[in-house]
């Protein structure tokens, strides 16, 4: 089965609880005929917003000799390096700067994108274009871990959305035989990444489509008794996929994302009986 990438757009839209973001959803899914290009118009419509209305600024420590000493002297560093021989103090400051690190890892992104061959042509100078234009931005190497060190506030929430796409295509990209440009891999056939995606985007469709209704992951309590209290933390926790709850009723769901959703061979397919054993 095939699915629309209109459909997977959406999906993480809802995933991310940016579905009701505005303009952000007009980029023009149906122009991208699949994962990667679809992606790469995001973070293409998303760099122009942020360019046109400025990209955001934060402080950012530097170390500077100079003529005109300002912020803390380094007393420390100058008598090490004798700069006063030279003229020169050495000082801390704090420089407002473009050059934080949502933009750094933006820009790297649309680098990234830029270098994988699964984008159209016309796509990949767009998004070189774009990350030329984030003067006075690093250019950086993408790490997993640099994506849990980004810290965002109400006043950089239109970074929330992107991030989450640019950590999308970093684990999405795989590097080519040669080394000189890279892959997209079908991440629809992830069955490490997509489940926990596909939970968030099932929740947020209900707390949007619902009214009335919660919709969150509960842990639920077993009905167990121990002759030693100690002993029930030997069970595990039983945590939902999904609770609805409203005044009157209560639902739970369980979510399922695989490649094969049945089991039994081809010519006697039948569910999963685990899954059916969990709920």
């Amino acid at each position: 089965m095939t699915i629309p990438v209109r459909n997977i757009y959406y999906l993480l839209l809802y995933a991310w609880g940016h579905f009701k973001g505005g303009a952000v959803t007009d980029v023009g899914a149906d122009a991208g005929p699949d994962l990667p290009n679809l992606l790469g118009k995001v973070l293409i419509d998303g760099a122009h917003r942020l360019l046109r209305r400025g990209l955001d600024r934060g402080y950012v420590e530097i170390t500077e000799e100079t003529h005109s000493p300002r912020g803390k002297l380094r007393i420390d560093v100058m008598t090490k390096q004798q700069t006063l021989l030279r003229g020169f103090a050495v000082c801390d400051l704090d420089e407002l700067t473009p050059d934080v690190l949502h933009n750094q890892i933006l820009k790297a992104s649309l680098m990234s994108l830029a270098n994988c061959k699964d984008v159209r042509k016309s796509l990949r100078h767009e998004l070189k274009t774009s990350a030329r234009r984030m003067a006075g931005v690093s250019q950086i190497r993408l790490s997993a871990s640099l994506f849990r060190r980004v810290q965002l506030s109400r006043n950089t929430s239109q970074y929330g959305f992107l991030m989450r796409v640019c950590e999308l295509v970093f684990h999405a990209l795989l590097p080519d035989e040669q080394g000189a440009s890279s892959k997209f891999q079908n991440i629809l056939d992830n069955e490490r990444l997509m489940p926990s995606l596909f939970e968030d985007f099932l929740r947020n469709f209900y707390r949007s489509e619902l009214p009335g209704y919660s919709a969150k992951a509960e842990n639920m309590s077993w009905l167990a008794e121990a002759a030693d209290e100690a002993d029930l933390a030997y069970l595990p926790i039983m945590k939902t996929d999904i609770t609805l709850r409203s005044k009157h009723r209560t639902i739970i769901a369980d979510a399922k994302y695989y490649k094969d959703i049945l089991s039994g061979g081809r010519y006697d397919p039948k569910v999963n009986p685990d899954h059916l054993y969990q709920l």
